[in-house]
């Protein structure tokens, strides 16, 4: 039997080293990770290796240092480098080098095995064309610039099951919590202004152009928790795939849901609570508080099942809207793709379980405000914290979970990842 090949993976980031760990090991490789430059050089000085990646950019040392070591005391090891920083000089240091090739971030499994094939069969000093390719490219860059292209379909459906949910299932308790209050107070703001904008736009505009703009500018919510980076309950309903791909189990993803949902419930009261302190649902004469109060009233009287499937339609569409994300490379192209199906979702009127954590507690709050002045007695009756929890907190979460986990995420896996499960 021949000797299994040795990787080397040199990366500060834990979620690089864990994936390049999982996926050369279920391809047969031995790896072994450094988390620093000095650590790496010491691996690589200590033990032979077939081939290593690594990282350009490291806290400790440049990973240029980390190349140039490697190739003048280990000659015959295929050399790869890892960088979101493409640029000529580095290029042209890494071809002298005799660098094999390198590879952007972020990866998708097969880009890295692919490299990594590649460098391991074409000698180190055939390897300058490198710096032809890192020129080429940066010319391109002007008319077709690369961020601006998008990765498949199937290629999401990899970084879901493999890399983001991964790294979603096994990030820290405290960070997790931290991120999920922040998502919480981000929908927040897009609940908050959502309602400042359907105080009066139906009266000027008509109900469907309200229904549009008060959609437009809720879509700053997810546009904060995807580009600032945090955790959103609704979107982490993608974490199926990683189960149905055997990447964690189900009770890792229950416990998640669980701590990214109950953060996300503290941060969006949390702004509820600031809001209402702050004393600006006062604005045009307390109408902008009417409306809060309205919005909560009529939410908390949906019947179970309209409330379970306007909760449907709008997780499909917000788990759209992330699935898109993934797949644009630049901000702009995020930000546009999460525009449209979030718009839609609130024109429509279908619910968010999170975003009504907004909704119905910043009308509970100003029940007993001048906001509440002219309001029905029997519709502030109805608006009760139990009827918030299960009136419509409940059956909106469920039909939440059926159109993120089942319409997107386990309908792409079935789709694109299917028969690439990995061995348990």
């Amino acid at each position: 039997m021949s000797a299994r090949r040795r990787i080397l993976v040199v990366d500060d980031e834990e979620t690089v080293r864990k994936s390049c760990t999982r996926v050369f090991s279920a391809r047969g490789y031995d790896v072994e990770t450094a988390a620093t430059a000095r650590d790496g050089v010491e691996l690589a000085m200590r033990g032979y290796f077939d081939c290593a990646l690594i990282d350009l950019r490291m806290p400790d040392m440049n990973g240029m240092e980390v190349v140039r070591t490697a190739r003048e005391n280990r000659g015959n090891m295929a050399v790869l480098v890892i960088t979101g920083y493409g640029a000529v000089n580095t290029a042209a240091e890494a071809a002298r080098l005799g660098v094999a090739d390198y590879i952007c971030k972020p990866f998708a499994p097969e880009e890295i095995v692919q490299a990594v094939n590649r460098a391991m069969t074409r000698r180190p000093e055939v390897a300058s064309g490198i710096l032809d390719r890192f020129t080429q490219e940066i010319r391109q860059s002007a008319p077709r610039p690369e961020h601006y292209e998008h990765r498949s379909p199937q290629a999401v459906a990899e970084i879901v099951t493999r890399s983001a949910g991964v790294k979603k299932a096994t990030a820290s308790v405290v960070n997790i919590l931290i991120l999920g209050l922040l998502a919480g107070a981000y929908i927040g703001f897009g609940a908050a202004l959502a309602t400042l904008v359907g105080t009066d736009a139906a009266s000027k505009y008509g109900v469907g152009v309200a229904q549009v703009l008060v959609g437009s500018v809720f879509s700053v919510g997810l546009i904060l928790v995807v580009i600032a980076g945090a955790e959103l309950f609704t979107g982490n309903n993608l974490m199926i795939a990683g189960v149905l791909g055997r990447e964690y189990g189900l009770v890792r993803l229950l416990t998640r849901w669980a701590a990214v949902y109950g953060a996300n419930f503290v941060g969006a009261v949390l702004l509820a609570l600031i809001m209402h302190q702050s004393g600006l649902w006062k604005m045009a004469s307390n109408a902008v508080g009417a409306k809060a109060i309205a919005i909560a009233e009529a939410k908390v009287n949906l019947s179970f099942g309209e409330a379970f499937f306007r909760g449907v339609g709008c997780n499909w569409l917000v788990c759209l809207a992330v699935w898109m994300a993934f797949s644009a490379k630049d901000i702009a192209g995020k930000v546009l793709v999460i525009f449209f199906p979030i718009m839609a979702f609130v024109a429509l009127g279908y619910e968010h379980c999170i975003a009504n954590m907004y909704f119905i507690p910043m009308g509970l709050l100003l029940k007993g405000t001048s906001a509440a002045e002219g309001m029905g007695a029997a519709a502030l009756e109805s608006l009760t914290w139990g009827k918030f929890l299960v009136a419509n907190l409940v059956p909106v979460t469920l039909g939440n979970i059926g159109g993120g986990a089942i319409f997107v995420g386990s309908l792409y896996w079935w789709v694109y990842m299917r028969g690439k499960v990995r061995n348990p």
